[in-house]
């Protein structure tokens, strides 16, 4: 998804956007498959410790213990720290310099340069988003396009030379990910979903590309709680896909499948909430900066999948997944935290067919480099520990229900107000 694309939705976030569900999803169905619920939940980590006790409130979706309600943060009246076009747009929550909530960052990391390991260069293969290494090579895949014939699947030899690519046997919505089962499947995850879009998804998918190199294979899935946007793909030991979305400001949420994915069901498989991720704003130079620190792009498993990574627009974390647990890994446990440098537009991350340095690459619509950072070594200072359990039908909290409302009133009134002005100045 071009960030430029996300910045436009700003205007759109007053009054549509509450905690654990996201931009639009109200005017969806909100029904919550019974398996959904039935499945119960993880323990998540919340920002222990980064957040004021006045600011954090409503990010974490609701059914999270009073602890983490009591600490407070998203659901605000004040968009401090952003952008003025964007406060006068009436965002009701934002992200805020670390001095305004009180946060401390007490060493960040020195962001690193990447090294260029080959360079993309084909008009058959422009914003590449997602991104595995293979013995031959690599596999990307482009992001939407006008064209949705131009939406294919990449494959690339040592030297970043286009070998082939693969088409898709219907145009798929929004491709964002690649990622590698634990029975060696590939897998393109098609979870993008923008919040400026007429018409947001009523169900994800997943492409499983079959050994044989065959048309991808659709699965479908859906969310308890109204559309995501997401760009990060991953798999637990037990072959269930885990999705952690992408939000503007927000915590980024985890879910993950419910039973096993089945091909071609119009319906989907449903997904649970299982846990959340919160990245790290180091107070950045500014607050475009601070926001781009907080959207997940992309995610990776190392071949031995003994560690998992996701990465944002301006750094890349990365887990020890010593049991398997994909999910208890990210929402329990603190990650290493390495700074990218000057990486226009980085979305996708992967790890060196020997796991010991990862990948990422551009979407860009030109050439694009393709750049090998070693893993991460220092611990990501200010992540979440654990105060909550998430559960999987997220609800509004008092506090967030009286804003809610109070947003939508002035709406009205205002509404109101240009309907009585425009009706006396037609019966003048």
């Amino acid at each position: 998804m071009r960030l430029a694309a996300a910045l436009t939705t700003f205007a759109l976030l007053l009054g549509t956007a509450a905690p654990g569900v996201a931009s639009g999803a109200a005017e969806q169905e909100r029904g919550t498959p019974e398996a959904a619920g039935a499945t119960g939940a993880t323990p998540a980590r919340v920002a222990a410790g980064t957040i004021s006790a006045d600011a954090a409130a409503g990010a974490a979706p609701a059914g999270v213990a009073s602890e983490a309600t009591s600490a407070g943060v998203a659901w605000e009246a004040t968009a401090a720290g952003l952008p003025s076009e964007a406060t006068s747009a009436g965002i009701a929550f934002g992200v805020r310099r670390l001095g305004t909530i009180g946060v401390t960052e007490p060493s960040v990391p020195t962001p690193v340069q990447g090294e260029a390991v080959c360079t993309v260069d084909d008009p058959r293969a422009i914003d590449l988003s997602g991104l595995v290494a293979t013995a031959d090579g690599y596999v990307s895949i482009v992001d939407s396009q006008f064209d949705t014939d131009q939406v294919v699947i990449v494959y690339l030899d040592q030297a970043c030379r286009v070998v082939r690519t693969l088409r898709y046997p219907t145009p798929p919505r929004d491709p964002e990910d690649l990622a590698v089962a634990p029975d060696g499947a590939l897998w393109v995850a098609d979870i993008g979903d923008n919040v400026t879009a007429p018409e947001r998804r009523r169900t994800i998918a997943l492409w499983r590309i079959p050994p044989d190199g065959g048309p991808p294979v659709i699965h479908r899935l859906t969310y308890p709680d109204g559309p995501h946007d997401a760009e990060a793909l991953l798999f637990a030991a037990d072959g269930s896909p885990v999705i952690i979305t992408k939000e503007l400001g927000q915590t980024s949420y985890v879910y993950q499948a419910t039973r096993p994915l089945e091909p071609n069901t119009p319906e989907g498989v449903p997904l649970r909430l299982v846990g959340e991720f919160h990245p790290v704003i180091t107070s950045g130079p500014s607050d475009l900066m601070q926001l781009m620190e907080t959207m997940v792009t992309g995610a990776a498993t190392s071949p031995d999948r003994s560690r998992v990574a996701l990465r944002t627009y301006t750094a890349i974390y990365e887990w020890d997944v010593p049991d398997g647990d994909v999910v208890k890994a990210i929402t329990t446990t603190t990650p290493r935290m390495l700074l990218v440098d000057n990486e226009p537009q980085g979305e996708a991350v992967a790890y060196t067919v020997d796991g010991q340095s990862l990948l990422t690459i551009s979407d860009v619509a030109g050439p694009a480099s393709i750049l090998r950072y070693p893993r991460p070594t220092a611990p990501a200072h200010g992540q979440p520990t654990a105060l909550a359990t998430v559960t999987a039908s997220p609800a509004m909290t008092t506090t967030a229900w009286l804003a809610y409302a109070l947003a939508v009133v002035g709406l009205a009134v205002l509404a109101g107000f240009v309907v009585w002005w425009l009706a006396r100045r037609l019966l003048r």
